[in-house]
């Protein structure tokens, strides 16, 4: 019955839902309960969605070129992206954790949702064909590939900042994080800029790659 929820909220019903369950469950799980984990679907899942997106970018976005198409594809399946997917959808709700993975809110973390996600859309192309699964990820995706192709020309904030800061020559530009706050699924960083060891700026940030 739980996992009626899901197929209800993804717009797909399973035939097989001993499939749907190999999707959602974590190593953790499979090695203590002696089951298949999704990491075989979540392999199979990843080729799925980087083809099809790579598909539907190719067929709706005729104006960009290689590399653009590229940047946005590579946007639209990374982690965060596939995170915000499976947050929509109240995957957290069920997936199969292991003891250990559960007393650390496992079903929190981004990367184990995401990778729940790719498994989710080989378990759906096994049970329905690759038109169910193309169905699947276009929708939860096509908003998120339209903001990224709208985006695609412009620079990120490091390589602006490095750009103003470089007009008059080279200049040594670090960011250093000095305090980091919040549970491990969910910390925040305080990243500190500087400029020939010249202190510029501290900002929050949610990624530490992003700072």
């Amino acid at each position: 019955m739980e996992l009626e929820k899901l197929e209800k909220s993804i717009g797909y019903t399973f035939k097989n839902k001993e499939l749907l369950k190999k999707a959602l469950t974590h190593t953790s799980y499979a090695y203590e309960n002696h089951v298949e984990s999704n990491e075989k679907l979540e392999f199979l899942g990843d080729s799925i969605l980087e083809f099809l997106s790579s598909k539907y970018i190719y067929n709706n976005y005729p104006k960009l070129k290689e590399g653009e198409m590229t940047k946005v594809r590579a946007e639209v399946v990374c982690e965060d992206s596939l995170y915000l997917v499976a947050q929509k959808h109240h995957f957290s709700d069920f997936l199969y954790l292991g003891k250990s993975e559960s007393s650390s809110h496992g079903n929190a973390k981004p990367a184990i949702l995401a990778d729940s996600v790719e498994a989710l859309i080989a378990a759906i192309y096994f049970d329905g064909g690759i038109e169910e699964s193309e169905k699947f990820i276009i929708t939860n995706l096509k908003d998120a590939i339209k903001n990224s192709s709208n985006n695609v020309g412009m620079k990120d904030h490091k390589t602006v900042l490095q750009e103003k800061l470089q007009v008059n020559g080279n200049v040594h530009i670090s960011y250093e994080v000095i305090k980091t706050t919040g549970p491990d699924h969910d910390k925040t960083f305080i990243v500190e800029v500087s400029c020939n060891n010249k202190k510029l700026a501290i900002r929050k940030r949610k990624n530490k790659k992003t700072s």
